[in-house]
């Protein structure tokens, strides 16, 4: 299933997910899911963030999660209704949100959610499951593929090593190499 973008992206959202993919190779440095993510009101960035879920131990604590956290606390200083402010936020994530991650955003009623790469586990803004069926009376626009190469290519990097959170019950065995060869080859 190829699924194309969903609005066409404009130069502003090319920007500003630059931005965001430096806070994903953060993320990757910090061996985390690479995932960044940048909320911008009024043309300024007022949260950013990336995965926390290794270094919290908290599997809710995805980069939308931290900046939504973020948000809320910056209007609270400057006596914002935040319900305002996320009407007119834009958020930049460089992986598609997770149904959690769109769910929390629609229910904000973002203005605006631009994404690099779809995410075909958990993507909730069409790829697994489309959040707006449910908001049907949202005014979310939705922009995917921005950069969704270099946002895959972080995606790959973090998977090529393991990861030294995951339960031992959970951690990928790998496959012991056959040294030997293909076994119908052996006389045995």
């Amino acid at each position: 299933m190829d699924l194309k973008p969903i609005n066409k992206p404009t130069q502003w959202q090319y920007d500003w997910m630059k931005i965001a993919l430096g806070f994903a190779e953060n993320a990757l440095k910090n061996n985390e899911v690479p995932v960044g993510c940048i909320f911008v009101y009024d043309n300024e960035i007022i949260a950013n963030g990336a995965n926390t879920v290794n270094e919290t131990k908290n599997a809710t604590r995805h980069a939308e999660m931290n900046c939504i956290d973020t948000v809320l606390s910056w209007c609270k200083e400057r006596n914002l209704n935040f319900t305002e402010v996320f009407k007119a936020m834009d958020v930049v994530v460089t992986v598609e949100p997770c149904i959690m991650c769109s769910a929390a955003l629609f229910e904000l009623k973002v203005k605006r959610i631009t994404y690099g790469c779809k995410n075909y586990r958990f993507g909730g803004c069409s790829t697994v499951f489309d959040i707006s069926k449910i908001y049907r009376n949202s005014n979310c626009v939705m922009v995917g593929g921005v950069y969704d190469e270099e946002s895959i290519n972080l995606l790959k990097d973090f998977y090529k090593g393991s990861n030294p959170n995951v339960p031992l019950s959970k951690a990928k065995k790998k496959k012991p190499k056959n040294l030997l060869g293909n076994q119908s080859d052996l006389n045995v």
